[in-house]
């Protein structure tokens, strides 16, 4: 069994959004699905579609970044790469995770004009959760829709 694919939208998006189509025509084998309701409901979701899976590469946008570095913390050994697109990890919901040292690899971007989740303070929170993290500061706004194609998919996502 090889690397298990999954992109988790942001709180008011869908898996049809603008990362979610693109990474649905590029990447046709990874798991894009809605995650509607509440946190906890879609962390139920999450736990479901992932249980079985190992040698997962999760990302994460926004609200699905806070979802993915959740799902990181809990279960650590099923997860190979953890890439987080401004994840809202400045949320309350994650203050539980804040002692946790979480060793797999996490990419994050955050883009400098961000006006919905601050970049500064979730870098603090990231560099003492992930153990193992290369930050991103890169010029754009919270859907880092100038520079989200850009980003080296194919390595991010590889094997």
């Amino acid at each position: 069994m090889g690397t298990t694919r999954v992109f988790i939208h942001g709180l008011e998006s869908s898996s049809r959004g603008t990362k979610g189509t693109y990474f649905r025509k590029k990447y046709p084998d990874m798991s894009i699905e809605n995650y509607p309701g509440s946190l906890e409901e879609r962390m139920t979701k999450l736990r479901r579609i992932l249980s079985e899976k190992r040698d997962i590469v999760l990302v994460g946008s926004s609200y699905g970044g806070l979802m993915a570095a959740m799902y990181a913390c809990d279960n650590e050994h099923q997860i190979k790469r953890l890439v987080l697109l401004a994840p809202a990890l400045n949320l309350e919901e994650f203050k539980p995770y804040l002692n946790r040292e979480i060793k797999v690899p996490v990419i994050l971007y955050h883009g400098s004009r961000d006006d919905v989740v601050p970049p500064e303070p979730v870098l603090g929170i990231a560099s003492r959760v992930f153990q193992n993290l290369s930050h991103h500061i890169v010029d754009d706004d919270h859907p880092l829709s100038e520079t989200f194609t850009s980003f080296d998919w194919d390595n991010l996502l590889g094997d």
